[in-house]
């Protein structure tokens, strides 16, 4: 659905240049909720406004829908944007106009009938909940009534793509799950493909099926959000597994890390452990995290015991992944 291959965007020219994208390549799949996690001036906002070419990069190329967006202009481009939706952090309505109309606005740039602009905006005011608020005003609603009317207004032209930028940073923690369930239940029902980009941990964690981390314009690591997750080295595994940075370590002990995912972050493996291995067991740290309907965990011990590399080689023949850190 989309397929980004070596895009790079650079602000300025000679010494003041500034990198902003460094050849990132990814591929969001149809139907599929992607999203692009990183810190402030990652390049995430770059990235995505390249998209849909409110950013035109300086090089590289971009997919979406088998279209090639940097070769567009013009009428083409405008044509091309009507297929992609896009919601923001600030929520860009108009302060002068009602829910309703505000909704309508993009259906009238797009030459819709009166009759078929008023009858679109009801589909949409009920799709995100808001039937009752047609003829409200901006000022009226929460940030989270404002964000579903972006939604709305986004999803307006029935595009196949819908970007997100950022757009549950300035909610609070509550109003955001509800915005992350209707973007979740529009990606099921209506089979939208969703590229999201955040700083939040938790978005990921809520309703991302993929994910990409950005650092420095770079792309560093990319894969499928659980299998990222079970993996201690990967970056997304140590940011949601922290580690002890130091312990006192007893005498003949070894350090491992065990990796669970599924149906096994459910099993009382330690236990079985150590009566099967005649183990001592010193736990460090654990967790275990929810990623959708997926649950997958992380767990730092120190064992001592005569049959510890037998004891290892139990855990690994269970299918989960053992680390010996020493």
């Amino acid at each position: 659905m989309i397929t980004i291959s070596d895009l790079s965007k650079v602000y300025g020219q000679g010494e003041k240049a500034i990198v902003a994208l460094d050849k990132v390549s990814l591929e969001v799949p149809k139907g599929e909720i992607f999203g692009v996690l990183g810190q402030s001036g990652a390049g995430k906002s770059t990235l995505i406004r390249c998209v849909n070419l409110l950013e035109r990069p300086s090089s590289g190329s971009i997919f979406v829908n088998g279209q090639e967006m940097t070769t567009l202009g013009g009428s083409a481009l405008r044509q091309a944007r009507q297929h992609i939706g896009m919601i923001f952090q600030h929520f860009n309505l108009l302060s002068s106009r009602t829910i309703a109309d505000n909704i309508a606005f993009p259906l009238e740039v797009m030459g819709y009938s009166r009759t078929a602009c008023q009858q679109r905006v009801k589909e949409l005011l009920a799709l995100v909940g808001l039937e009752q608020r047609a003829n409200a005003y901006p000022a009226q609603l929460s940030g989270g009534q404002k964000q579903r009317v972006g939604i709305a207004r986004a999803l307006a032209g029935q595009p196949e793509v819908l970007l997100s930028d950022e757009a549950t940073s300035a909610l609070d923690p509550q109003t955001t799950h509800s915005i992350l369930e209707l973007l979740q239940d529009l990606n099921r029902r209506m089979g939208l493909t969703i590229l999201l980009i955040t700083h939040e941990m938790g978005v990921v964690k809520q309703i991302c099926h993929q994910v990409a981390i950005l650092e420095a314009g770079k792309l560093v690591e990319q894969g499928r959000v659980g299998d990222l997750a079970a993996r201690p080295e990967s970056r997304l595994a140590q940011s949601l597994f922290p580690r002890p940075q130091s312990y006192a370590a007893q005498p003949g002990a070894r350090v491992v890390t065990i990796s669970f995912a599924g149906n096994s972050a459910d099993e009382p493996v330690l236990s079985n452990l150590i009566r099967r291995f005649d183990l001592n067991v010193n736990i460090l740290s654990g967790n275990i995290e929810k990623f959708g309907e997926q649950r997958v965990g992380q767990l730092q011990a120190e064992f001592v015991g005569e049959q510890f590399e037998q004891a290892v080689d139990y855990l690994r023949s269970l299918g989960l992944r053992v680390e010996v850190n020493n």
